[in-house]
């Protein structure tokens, strides 16, 4: 547990103290730009527009609409005015998050400095992405190179995980600006790692130079963030700036006293004769002559903060328990958990004391301590060369070929399905079916599954998707018999005669789910689409009954956009019924949120594009 104590600031006067919280508060290196105008840009363009939301054409190329309202940054360029758009700050070491939502067809791109280009592309379908698809980092162009030589550099992402037009991407960009020392480069910029959709897709790339198309071939310490607005149309949102460009803290003169023996709890020092005493450049618990087994080091030294505000702290510790104190109040107790723990700290040089205790024999030493704070990435405090106790290798699922997993899967912080059945494709259009409802539960875009949970040590029976995530609804019964169309969904399978008869694989290993309900036999059959678009269902009834419906899916809002197409959540993913029979779609609204319901009789097919 985190102390909030300031010992030094407790002996300022009430007023005084208060002007200290207050400089706590507002002290901050997070900037959400404004789009409630273009202020926050340089003499943007027309091409540029303030929107309430907008809506891409899923069937045509480069159509992107836009309705009144703040909130939502809308390119549309035209012969007339297609300017890329510059902010009005500039930056250096930073991360980035926003979201974007491409049209069909679209090419855009992120300028990082203005200078490296992460590419923005309708990159929807592509099976093996390149460096110009989304999320890749765009190539460099030198014409003094040989010829076949002169385009060099450019990183396609890990995996394409890249939705489809008119559905919102969420971006994470950590970027560490280009090292200067008397104007002379002394370190290329880096792509720390970028994001989309919840999946990592680069990571640690370094940037030897300014990828095509940048304002200038000459690297900056700091310059404007561009995006760009020439090419295509595209839209954004949410987007957030965190700067980092404070010093970091650290940690000196360090003395270290050691003591042997085994120390379960916290011991009176008062009463125990040191064996080392010595000073040290860091907090480190590689010393030479320690013993083998059991001992206790002490570390004394200056924490210096730069910058007064909260600081988060991450700690990795094996061999035993160790308490550490800042300031004098406690950051972590004396115990074995580690882990994350706040602490708001005050400008200046501030005293941290470590106290590590070492008497596990099945775990070699290990204190690794990081944080990050205002104006700063996470760094390590203790010792930079101490390496992480790397844990087994993971176990993960490439589907190759068709493949069926079965596992519990967790679609949220509280539920869990536990008759889950995974199934990956070589096409990387994958999807869980849970047994226990007859429903899709999610689907995702990418590579399979990682299998460590079931696996690893004891394991705990579940695995996850590594691909990016579209989750359809919590666990609920997809066919039910209403006495009409306003009678409350059945939540669970009570009074339904609800059983489940597992799959059948067909000559491609492919599933085909079956289930009984109400006294109807259902077959379940989920295929992939053309140009990896998504997948088709097809549900097939036999023995019906009156009063059965399906319930295709629950969202916040569900919003018809062409007949039989809906456009689900806050742009979540589409679903098109392609063929209902006799029956027509409701949209309703239940506990406060839209229900799509289907009457069905002997078949129903739809897709879900995403």
């Amino acid at each position: 547990m985190a102390s909030y104590q300031f010992k030094n600031l407790l002996a300022l006067k009430p007023f005084c103290f208060f002007l200290a919280l207050i400089c706590f508060q507002t002290i901050t290196a997070q900037t959400k730009i404004d789009l409630s105008s273009l202020n926050d840009f340089k003499n943007a363009g027309a091409n540029w527009h303030i929107a309430g939301d907008a809506h891409a054409d899923i069937t045509k190329n480069h159509v992107l609409n836009y309705s009144a309202g703040v909130g939502v940054l809308v390119n549309l360029p035209d012969s007339a005015a297609h300017k890329d758009l510059f902010t009005n700050f500039k930056h250096g070491d930073v991360d980035i998050e926003l979201d974007c939502m491409m049209a069909k067809g679209s090419n855009s791109g992120i300028y990082l400095q203005g200078r490296y280009e992460l590419q923005l592309l309708d990159s929807w379908g592509v099976l093996n992405p390149r460096s110009v698809d989304m999320g890749g980092l765009y190539e460099r162009n030198d014409s003094k190179r040989p010829e076949g030589l002169r385009i060099f550099d450019g990183r396609a992402p890990r995996q394409n995980v890249s939705k489809a037009p008119g559905l919102w991407q969420h971006f994470k960009i950590s970027f560490q600006a280009p090292r200067f020392v008397n104007g002379v480069k002394t370190e290329n910029a880096k792509l720390v790692k970028v994001e989309l959709n919840g999946v990592l897709i680069q990571e640690n790339i370094e940037l030897s130079g300014t990828t095509a198309g940048a304002i200038s071939k000459i690297e900056v310490p700091e310059d404007a963030l561009r995006i760009q607005g020439d090419h295509g149309q595209v839209a954004f949102r949410n987007i957030v700036i965190s700067h980092y460009n404070k010093p970091i803290p650290t940690i000196t003169d360090i003395s270290i006293t050691g003591y042997i023996g085994k120390f379960e709890t916290e011991p009176n020092f008062l009463t125990l004769k040191p064996f080392l005493q010595k000073t040290n450049p860091n907090v480190s618990v590689s010393l030479e002559g320690l013993p083998k087994n059991s001992y206790l080091l002490q570390y004394k030294g200056i924490l210096n903060i730069q910058e007064e505000g909260e600081y988060n702290f991450n700690l990795n510790l094996r061999g035993g328990p160790l308490k550490v104190l800042i300031n004098h109040s406690i950051l972590y107790p004396f115990s074995k958990d580690g882990g994350k723990a706040k602490m708001l700290l005050p400008k200046g040089p501030l005293p941290i004391e470590f106290i590590y205790s070492k008497y596990m024999a099945s775990q070699q030493p290990l204190l690794i301590l990081k944080v990050n704070g205002p104006g700063f990435r996470e760094t390590t405090i203790s010792d930079p060369r101490t390496n992480p106790i790397v844990s087994k290798d993971p176990v993960l699922m490439f589907a190759k070929e068709n493949m069926v997993l079965r596992s519990f899967m967790d679609v949220s912080a509280t539920k869990r399905i536990v008759h889950a059945v995974n199934v990956g494709s070589p096409e990387k259009i994958n999807y869980t079916y849970d047994l226990d409802n007859g429903m899709i539960a999610q689907v995702w875009r990418g590579d399979f599954l990682d299998a460590s949970p079931m696996w690893i040590d004891r394991g705990d029976g579940s695995s996850k998707p590594l691909g990016a995530i579209t989750l359809l609804g919590n666990p609920a019964l997809a066919i039910n018999k209403l006495a009409n169309t306003n009678s409350a969904w059945n939540p669970d399978t009570t009074n339904t005669n609800f059983k489940t008869k597992g799959y059948v694989l067909d000559e491609q290993d492919l599933p085909s789910f079956k289930y009984s309900i109400y006294g109807t036999s259902v077959t379940d059959v989920c295929r992939l689409l053309e140009n990896r678009q998504g997948i088709q269902r097809t549900i097939s009834l036999k023995n019906t009954t009156d009063n059965l419906y399906m319930l295709l899916a629950v969202a916040d809002k569900i919003e018809e956009i062409s007949t039989g197409l809906y456009l689900i959540g806050d742009h979540a993913y589409y679903l098109k019924i392609d063929n209902a029979g006799s029956g027509k779609a409701i949209v309703r609204e239940q506990k406060g949120q839209k229900e799509l319901l289907l009457p069905i009789q002997n078949q129903l097919i739809y897709s879900i594009l995403f």
